[in-house]
């Protein structure tokens, strides 16, 4: 974006609708934004942005959500690329893994110094 012209990163004047960053504000994707602390060792999810594309979303992700310098990895995914499973339909979903015994780490001993596990 060119601050001197007033023109919008489309091209677009700017200066000719005041309400123009807003129209294009709000037709940006969202994406949801997902933060490894320090002492973290997986990604939580932290909140959510708009933005033009991935990468202005990971800086902007930056800027908002790492201002105490608490993270150490951000990740960015576009909203409409979660795929999620349905609340009401847990029961029915999970119950295949329920009799595969083989998945679940109970048939040994882990030992004491193995961190994390």
């Amino acid at each position: 974006m060119d601050e001197s012209s007033g023109t919008g990163p489309d091209g677009t004047d700017r200066d000719a609708t005041p309400a123009a960053p807003d129209a294009v504000r709000s037709g940006w994707p969202l994406y949801e934004v997902f933060l490894r602390g320090k002492r973290g060792l997986n990604h939580v999810h932290v909140g959510s942005l708009h933005a033009a594309d991935a990468q202005m979303a990971l800086h902007h992700a930056r800027d908002l959500y790492t201002r105490r310098n608490e993270g150490v990895s951000i990740w960015v995914v576009a909203s409409r690329d979660i795929t999620a499973s349905s609340p009401d339909e847990k029961d029915p979903f999970f119950a295949p893994s329920g009799d595969k015994v083989y998945r679940h780490p109970t048939f040994y001993e882990i030992p004491g110094d193995v961190p994390h596990m």
